[in-house]
C-alpha cells in the first residue's frame, strides 16, 4: 500500500468516526442492498425492480414522516 492510498484510508476512517453524515450515508447504501436482496428473496422480483423498490420506498416514507411531523406539531401547538 502506497503512502498514497494509505493516507486516504486514514482520511476516511476518521470522517466514519466523526460524521453522521458518513454514517448516513453508508447506512443508506446497505439498506439498499439488503432491502433489495429480501425482496428478490420474498417476492421472486428481479434485480433491477428490487433495486428500485428498495430506494424508492423509504423516499417515500421520508415524506410522509415529514408531513406526519408537521400536522402532529400543528395539532399539539393549536391545543
Amino acid at each position: 500500500m502506497t503512502e498514497f492510498t494509505k493516507g486516504i484510508f486514514v482520511f476516511l476512517k476518521l470522517q466514519l468516526q466523526h460524521s453522521s453524515l458518513a454514517r448516513a450515508i453508508i447506512y443508506t447504501v446497505g439498506h439498499i442492498f439488503i432491502a433489495s436482496l429480501c425482496n428478490i428473496f420474498i417476492t421472486g422480483a428481479e434485480l433491477h425492480l428490487a433495486t428500485a423498490d428498495a430506494i424508492i420506498e423509504p423516499f417515500i416514507n421520508g415524506i410522509w414522516y415529514y408531513l406526519l411531523d408537521k400536522t402532529w406539531s400543528r395539532r399539539i401547538y393549536t391545543s
